[in-house]
């Protein structure tokens, strides 16, 4: 066993072919999604990097000219972080400087035109680290607007860096969910707060009080609005800023053991006691809707609202309907649009008349936009007016195209407008056209297949992403990806994680696959991995990499590679037991499960309850259970295969013993076997600098045995 510091590890050379490098990838500018002023004339997104040699990140504004198409900075800096258009003209905004002036921990609000930033003036100073600013313009010229921060039980909001530190760090629970992805959770919950600026002409004042509509909702549990780890997209304000909606955790029931959401809708001059369930499981005519629930949204007429719900209690993957709703709190009378579509739609746009919703879901390996009108049956069946591409951001604009902002496997980012039926209006700005780091990628980089399967009648689907410089007549060794979740997808879109394109720059042809459970091919196929954890998408992975052996002649399956994360982590170390894994030079597991015995360690006890088709209890120690039969372990003595093994401390939906469980198992067994492991990181790992070594430590592994690298050994 060796040890190798971080910083000797970051500076060792990895034997690359021509195309894009890691360290070219996370120093590669990240750009925000266009957000439009409401004539339509610009839009605002962010744009972001590190810089490697400096270990600096740098960030600033642009602004595109949606008429002409001309870019330029706006703003150089970081100090805002959030902006709004909200005033008596379409240039109006207010501005969140992420810092006050007191330097107490909280934020600043400016009121500007955003034509001339520099004339920008104070409105206050808020006491406390509120994001997620939205705001209306009522008749009088006030300006309602809505942020939210942690708040103490009280309703009272918390700040960090003005609160005494208890004399003990204890910790104590009585009933479950202790903490979530990378946090303990406590006593302070998210809350979302109104405020009223007043005045008009770029000129407000605010009398430094804030309505907290949330933390006054408990029963068995308090409300927590945005929920948990969420952002503004839990809550919206009426386009007059006489309304308000908020999401959170049905408050009737534990929260570790339920999905149930609760859409409230209060006035803006109401309190918590105001507070009125939209959507209160079994008070609407669809009294199957007793699932989650997100992005609750008015429409611009005000009249209506808008929102996604599942029907099952205890499944975060459950299909998405879409729902709308008077916003008349004497009786919202809710309607299923499309109710049959087999698609989960997860992010919408009205239109301008409010009679359309454009909603985004994932579909055939891409995120596409539908268009379904407010006239739409349970058996309509929207068309798609997006191809390529998974969304970030669009929006709907005055003249009625739609301004979106996406990515795919070979650009992280493109802006385009596009007409309602889905006419390419006019592109805007494509990164990998303009960006040095991503020079040279391009839709001929990616192809996809369908393959046949045993466990399916309809055929699946699989990625092809090809190294820089490919030349079909020479053969490239596989590297094998297989997706998390297990619910969610391989999808055409850029990623800062798990870059194909990197992958594949370093001499491999990547095959990324969406077997059994993957969204955007019917919910059947995303339902069907409940309790077949190890069979179905085992199997389809084995059918995959027949058919590329079998009919990609450029692919050298003999000296291919697998890799997998979360879920894609955990079928790493199934397949490690099992034929398949015979089949691979070089195996990474990074942060997935172990032993299925050990998955109530976990956070979110509704995932295994319906995946693993039961609570635990002793049945899961016995042949026929799932915990037990789909336990990698159970086939230990056949792991052969050279193993890497990446696993964060701070990943608490699974915890880093599992990753600890299996290398130790690796190094008894004597097969060739590395940990690396972050403190600071958890289920991912997003510092710039920790990725690097991630991506350096994992090439060096797998270009070796896959004889990529002509180094003598993979440390």
């Amino acid at each position: 066993m060796r040890f190798q510091s971080q910083a000797v590890v970051a500076l060792a050379a990895l034997p690359t072919a021509s195309g894009i490098t890691p360290e070219s990838m996370l120093a590669a500018n990240r750009y925000g999604a266009a957000a439009p002023n409401p004539s339509g004339d610009f839009a605002l997104y962010t744009v972001s990097n590190y810089t490697f040699e400096t270990k600096k990140r740098s960030s600033q504004w642009n602004k595109l000219d949606l008429k002409t198409g001309e870019i330029s900075v706006w703003y150089a800096g970081s100090d805002i972080s959030e902006v709004v258009f909200v005033g008596s003209t379409p240039t109006s905004i207010i501005y969140v400087n992420g810092t006050n002036a007191e330097d107490d921990g909280g934020i600043s609000l400016y009121a500007a035109d955003a034509n001339s930033l520099e004339d920008a003036k104070l409105i206050t100073s808020l006491p406390a680290p509120y994001s997620g600013l939205k705001a209306a313009q009522t008749k009088s010229g006030d300006i309602h607007f809505l942020v939210y921060t942690k708040a103490y039980p009280n309703g009272t909001a918390y700040n960090e860096a003005s609160a005494s530190t208890p004399a003990s760090t204890a910790r104590i629970y009585t009933q479950t969910y202790v903490r979530h992805w990378d946090t303990w959770l406590d006593d302070k919950k998210n809350a979302v707060f109104g405020g009223v600026l007043k005045g008009g002409n770029g000129s407000y004042s605010f009398s430094g009080e804030l309505t907290n509509y949330v933390s006054g909702i408990a029963n068995v549990s308090r409300a927590e609005s945005p929920y948990d780890q969420s952002d503004e997209s839990d809550y919206d304000i009426s386009p007059d800023g006489s309304g308000v909606v908020f999401l959170t955790k049905d408050p009737s029931l534990p929260l570790a053991n339920n999905t149930a959401n609760v859409i409230y809708y209060v006035p803006f001059d109401g309190t918590s006691k105001d507070a009125v369930p939209v959507n209160a499981r079994g008070t609407t005519k669809y009294p199957e809707a007793q699932g989650a629930a997100i992005s609750p949204r008015f429409s611009p007429s005000g009249k209506k609202i808008a929102y996604f719900q599942m029907n099952n209690i205890a499944y975060e993957s459950d299909r998405n309907i879409l729902y709308v709703a008077d916003a008349d709190p004497e009786d919202f009378n809710v309607t299923a649009l499309a109710l049959d579509w087999d698609r989960s739609p997860d992010s919408l746009a009205w239109s301008k008349d409010s009679e359309t919703l454009f909603v985004a879901a994932p579909d055939l390996g891409r995120e596409r936009i539908f268009p379904v009108p407010l006239t739409a049956g349970d058996s309509y069946v929207p068309k798609n007016i997006t191809n390529e591409g998974v969304p970030s951001g669009f929006y709907v604009l005055p003249d009625d195209s739609i301004l979106v902002s996406d990515s795919k496997i070979w650009t992280s980012r493109d802006i385009y407008t596009i007409s309602p039926e889905g006419d390419v209006i006019k592109t805007y700005f494509q990164a990998n056209l303009v960006d040095p780091a991503l020079a040279g990628l391009k839709p001929e980089d990616v192809s996809e297949f369908y393959y046949s399967t045993n466990t399916s009648e309809i055929k699946q689907q699989a990625w092809i992403v090809y190294p820089e410089g490919f030349d079909e007549s020479k053969t490239y060794p596989l590297a094998f990806i297989t997706h998390g979740g297990p619910q969610g997808a391989h999808f055409n879109s850029w990623s800062t994680r798990w870059n194909f394109k990197v992958w594949a720059d370093q001499g491999y042809v990547v095959i990324a696959p969406n077997p059994t459970a993957s969204s955007g091919w019917g919910q059947n196929l995303t339902d069907a991995i409940q309790g077949r954890w190890g069979s179905y998408p085992y199997w389809d992975l084995v059918h995959v990499w027949d058919y590329v052996n079998s009919t990609l002649k450029y692919v050298d399956t003999e000296n291919g590679i697998e890799a997998g994360a979360s879920f894609g982590g955990y079928m790493t170390n199934w397949i490690q037991g099992h034929e398949l894994g015979r089949r691979f030079k070089a195996l990474v597991t990074h942060d997935g499960s172990t032993s299925t015995l050990n998955q109530y360690a976990s956070e979110e006890l509704w995932f295994m309850n319906r995946d693993f088709s039961g609570e635990f209890n002793s049945s899961g120690f016995v042949a026929g259970s799932p915990y037990y039969d789909w336990n990698p372990l159970l086939y230990v003595d056949n792991w052969a295969t050279p193993h890497f093994v990446v696993h964060n401390s701070l990943d608490f939906r699974l915890p880093v013993s599992e990753g600890i469980l299996l290398f130790n198992l690796l190094q008894t067994k004597g097969v060739p076997s590395k940990f690396l492991s972050f403190p600071d990181e958890n289920h991912w790992v997003l510092n710039q600098e920790n990725s690097l070594v991630w991506h350096t430590e994992i090439f060096k592994w797998i270009n070796h045995y896959s004889g990529i690298s002509n180094s003598s050994s993979p440390y």
